[in-house]
């Protein structure tokens, strides 16, 4: 008895939805320094117009592994329901692909925490974050599809300072909703740092001589 004859993963055709997780994980790496111009131009060229998943990894190959849950066929990690980051004099950072979860609790007492949702893992569309924050600071650094609502945080000789604000029109990924107090510490949300410009980007960029003033 033969059995079915399973296509090759390459092979199977891609969606929309697959080809536009690819083109915002090219302009993340774009963002990132890890493009130039020309490779980004020419990548979403190859995104746009792909009929295939094997047509999609073509352009991530050289790129971290992250993003569509397809890519290399691995699943991407399934969110955790609730998860807790506690620091008393210390740090914690969430950075790269880490996978956000669904609710997050954090306590800072005279430390500091940082979520940066950049590159994060995102399967769920919402996130509620419950702070705790004392003499310590909290930052929230959000790509320009992630909202975040800090309205209903209880300040008492602190700060809340939003610096992130999605333009309109853009698709939302995530929405975070942060609750909690602050007593003389601080949350912060504001969004990716630009990336630095490199020797030939400055050697290009710096002003030319002056010109002598005609006397």
């Amino acid at each position: 008895m033969s059995g079915e004859l399973v296509p090759d993963h390459g092979e199977l055709r891609a969606s929309h939805e697959d080809r536009d997780q690819v083109v915002e994980r090219l302009r993340v790496a774009a963002g990132d320094g890890r493009l130039t111009a020309e490779e980004l131009d020419e990548r979403l060229e190859v995104a746009l117009t792909a009929r295939t998943y094997r047509e999609l990894e073509a352009v991530l190959t050289d790129l971290p592994a992250t993003g569509p849950s397809w890519a290399g066929g691995v699943p991407s990690p399934a969110p955790k329901d609730r998860s807790r980051i506690a620091v008393d004099s210390a740090s914690a950072k969430r950075e790269g692909t880490w996978a956000v979860p669904r609710q997050m609790e954090i306590e800072s007492n005279s430390g500091s925490v940082v979520l940066d949702f950049t590159s994060a893992v995102i399967g769920s569309p919402t996130l509620e974050i419950e702070a705790s924050v004392r003499s310590g600071s909290v930052t929230l650094i959000v790509p320009p599809d992630v909202f975040v609502d800090v309205d209903e945080v209880a300040v008492s000789s602190g700060s809340v300072r939003h610096r992130a604000h999605v333009s309109a029109g853009t698709p939302i990924r995530l929405r975070i909703h942060v609750t909690g107090k602050v007593r003389s510490g601080s949350i912060t949300v504001r969004p990716p740092r630009p990336p630095r410009r490199g020797f030939l980007q400055w050697l290009l960029r710096r002003p030319g001589p002056m010109k002598s003033i005609a006397r």
